[in-house]
């Protein structure tokens, strides 16, 4: 039951992850880690296909190892925090939601460029 848990959860976040790579605010990389994180408890097979994986192997990885973001992800996910904003402000959201959204983005984009360099 719960192997079945485990693997259910690694193949939807990697299909995610996967969307992730085209649609800018769907955060790519976390998804992987979970999806990896699903498939060690599931899948030794797929957990290893996913490590060893041309694109997805790297950043897992990076994290893994050193708690490591590349500087083109970090570049990336700052633009895509930066649009996300904007949007909000071009929609007319309240004034306090933009706030809010202003001290939480800007949080995780603090977290990003604090991490190392992979």
């Amino acid at each position: 039951m719960m192997r079945t848990f485990w693997f259910t959860l690694g193949v939807s976040a990697l299909i995610l992850g996967a969307v992730g790579i085209f649609v800018p605010l769907l955060p790519t990389v976390p998804l992987l880690l979970l999806a990896a994180f699903g498939f060690a408890r599931s899948s030794e097979r797929l957990h290893h296909w996913l490590l060893s994986h041309r694109s997805f192997g790297p950043p897992i990885s990076d994290w893994r190892e050193r708690g490591a973001i590349g500087r083109g992800a970090k570049r990336l996910a700052t633009v895509s925090i930066l649009a996300a904003f904007l949007l909000s402000v071009l929609l007319g959201i309240k004034s306090w939601v933009l706030v809010v959204q202003a001290v939480a983005l800007g949080a995780v984009a603090a977290f990003i460029w604090t991490r190392p360099n992979a």
